[in-house]
């Protein structure tokens, strides 16, 4: 029976050498399936809000940069979502073993991109905020093909740029400051987890 590695189990040297790591089953088959279900709850409780840009307790709106919806995890919410922010508990302490970032906290929150939603090319860190470390993409999409387009666009500086698919249970990880990407146009409904391990301000 295959089992989705631990914190302990990955290898940080990609991220250390390139900016950025790729970690197929993170999650497990299982985890991820209650995750998706519990994002589309989140949708059709109304709890959804779209997503705007920038930092402050009202980011604007902007449809021509980023067309996804969001919903803030709390700890307590869900058995799935606590799981979930376990784990990146013991990912957090291992980063700060082997790469000695400084990690104090984790945000995170739903994804949710109806067909044709994007985002544009961006950093994630803001800035007037140098919180946001080191970005984490999971994603929660069953069954995903190239055909349905929404991959991960990471431009490396001085490297060609790279895409890398919603594929459920797979994690990115790249440094906030200084890794350009971008969400390609999605043609299904696509799902994940962003979120940002972060140094005390």
């Amino acid at each position: 029976m295959l089992t989705s590695p631990t914190a302990c189990d990955l290898s940080f040297d990609e991220l250390r050498r390139h900016g950025w790591s790729q970690h197929d089953g993170f999650l497990s088959p299982e985890l991820a399936r209650q995750l998706a279900a519990q994002c589309v709850r989140a949708r059709t409780d109304g709890r959804m809000k779209v997503a705007g840009t920038g930092s402050g307790r009202t980011p604007g709106v902007h449809g021509a940069i980023r067309g996804d919806s969001i919903a803030w995890l709390e700890q307590g919410q869900s058995d799935a979502c606590d799981q979930y922010l376990e784990r990146m508990a013991h990912l957090r302490q291992q980063l700060n073993r082997e790469l000695f970032l400084g990690l104090d906290d984790y945000e995170s929150h739903f994804a949710l991109y109806a067909p044709g939603a994007f985002y544009r090319t961006h950093l994630d860190r803001f800035r007037d905020d140098d919180q946001r470390t080191v970005s984490v993409v999971i994603y929660l999409n069953e069954g995903w093909l190239p055909a349905h387009g929404g991959a991960l666009r990471l431009h490396p500086e001085g490297e060609a740029s790279l895409d890398i698919l919603p594929e459920a249970g797979r994690m990115v990880m790249f440094l906030s400051a200084e890794m350009l990407h971008e969400v390609l146009p999605t043609a299904r409904e696509r799902l994940s987890l962003a979120g940002w391990l972060r140094r005390r301000a």
